[in-house]
């Protein structure tokens, strides 16, 4: 994708308040986004579902620890109860204030609005929150569905149900820096894009305390978001620092969930972290088979087209203060880490886990809800095990890498079992240190297999074929041996500069 640049032009029309030089916004970026991310919300699914990925039971659909909020309204809404309603290019700056139900403070609905110098103020006891606010902006502090919005050098602050800081919907498009954002109910995220809007955000310092409280969020018809450096905090259970149903790309930032995992990913949806450091701290919840800190995954509950999900850090840290690190399933899914400095939790449960799943909300059929996962490393530190069923498919590659740990076949949540595979691939640059018995389908090895104190670990074939006679209490059992490793199949990195919007000199 070629760099963004935009330039701006002098906005010409008042509201309540004086009038300054703004910048128009530029119109949505042009080129196809990436399948099924970005730009109007992609169709829903039709005919039956994958194998083992059907509709779950009734009340049993929502995303992780609540994510997605309650069920409520399906459709959007005909209009938009709002304090201000801007249909024309306006300036608005000083106090606004909402306290109605299920109110807007802006609403923006066609033309270009600057906020700037603004403290808006959302306050509401009896609003609802639910999937109107969660699909539609319906209650957010600021929502553009139309036309476009610049926001700078402001306060904005919600306690209301359902009252998201900064929300763009549709053909919205939302440019928000150097401000502060703060929500305290449920279903309130920070910054949220949902049924293709567009946000771009510069330098932002966002805190939200409630459930289904992202701090940059998503949610049906996905859309576009890019974030440039600034602070992200989520407070709340089930509210992730990053909530993905569309395309995001975050770059130097900071990423913190204390109650939550500390990223999700759901469908057919991508993100993309660049030197930022990203933490979770999920809670052990008996709901859920284990815990996590990123899981991609497919909860069928309609929040998301069915397909492929892509995770990509590249520098950083990554931080898990409870659980494993990487999860995936009843989904596809593909992660690429590179170089990015990762600090397991004391008692981490596994560095990737790719399985089925007995989650108590339904993700797909129990016995049938594996995982088909492309996970590659790249300059890349990896502790912790790694876990796999014959119900999911992974192929593991690593480039200039090491992983500490063994490879383990789990059939916990797998049923009677399928014809799903693990695969690793291993190049010269790279070392396996084997910390236990471990089986692979195929192992594919032009580097280094060794155990922690330096001996060569014995490869045998499933029908006791010894390919590699080691010297090591650990053995590993593969189906099939080979001393190349074929990388085709291995992602490439991006990088920053693939995605980063220029920042206007005057935004």
């Amino acid at each position: 994708m070629k760099k963004r640049i935009f330039a701006l032009l002098i906005a010409m029309a008042l509201l309540t308040v004086s009038v300054c030089a703004l910048a128009e916004p530029p119109a949505k970026p042009e080129g196809t986004p990436p399948a099924g991310q970005g730009g109007n919300p992609p169709d829903m699914p039709t005919g039956n579902p994958p194998d083992g990925m059907g509709t779950p039971p009734d009340g049993m659909g929502n995303p992780p620890d609540g994510m997605g909020g309650p069920g409520g309204q399906s459709s959007a809404p005909s209009e938009y109860a709002a304090v201000n309603t801007l249909t024309e290019d306006a300036t608005l700056t000083g106090a606004i204030e909402s306290t109605g139900t299920d109110e807007n403070a802006v609403h923006v609905a066609a033309g270009e609005t600057t906020i700037e110098d603004a403290q808006i103020s959302r306050v509401s006891n009896d609003s609802t929150g639910g999937d109107s606010a969660s699909f539609y902006g319906v209650g957010a502090a600021v929502l553009t569905t139309g036309g476009s919005a610049t926001v700078r050098n402001s306060a904005i602050s919600t306690d209301a149900k359902g009252g998201a800081g900064v929300f763009a919907y549709g053909d919205g498009i939302v440019y928000v820096a150097d401000s502060t954002i703060e929500t305290v109910q449920d279903t309130s995220g920070g910054i949220h894009v949902a049924g293709g809007g567009t946000l771009y955000a510069s330098n932002l310092t966002v805190t939200t305390q409630g459930e289904s409280s992202a701090a940059i969020r998503s949610d049906r018809g996905g859309g576009l978001l890019v974030a440039d450096g600034g602070s992200y905090t989520s407070n709340g259970v089930g509210s992730p620092a990053v909530y993905v149903t569309a395309d995001i790309t975050v770059h130097n930032a900071q990423l913190t969930a204390n109650g939550s995992e500390a990223l999700c990913l759901e469908g057919l949806n991508a993100v993309r972290l660049y030197d930022c450091t990203l933490s979770g701290n999920m809670a052990d919840l008996d709901q859920n088979d284990n815990t996590w800190n990123v899981i991609l995954y497919q909860s069928m509950s309609g929040d998301s087209q069915v397909g492929k999900g892509s995770f990509e850090m590249t520098g950083g840290t990554l931080i898990a203060n409870n659980g494993g690190i990487f999860y995936t399933t009843n989904t596809e899914s593909e992660f690429v880490l590179s170089n990015v400095t990762i600090q397991a939790a004391a008692d981490s449960e596994y560095f990737l886990r790719c399985t089925g799943n007995s989650n108590q909300r339904g993700w797909g059929t129990a016995g049938a809800n594996g995982a088909d996962c492309v996970f590659t490393g790249i300059a890349q530190q990896m502790q912790g095990n790694v876990i796999w069923d014959s119900i999911s498919q992974l192929d593991f590659y690593m480039t200039g890498s090491t992983l500490t740990g063994a490879v383990v076949d789990d059939e916990t949540y797998a049923g009677n079992g399928g014809d799903g595979y693990c695969n690793l691939y291993i190049d010269k640059d790279s070392t396996w240190i084997v910390t236990g018995d471990s089986t692979v389908s195929s192992l594919s090895c032009e580097g280094t297999i060794r155990d922690a104190d330096g001996n060569t670990v014995t490869v045998k074939g499933t029908d006791s074929t010894i390919y590699i006679e080691g010297t090591s209490a650990y053995t590993i059992t593969a189906d099939s041996y080979s001393d190349t490793a074929d990388m085709s199949g291995a992602p490439a990195e991006s990088s920053w500069s693939d995605y980063e919007v220029t920042r206007p000199d005057n935004l």
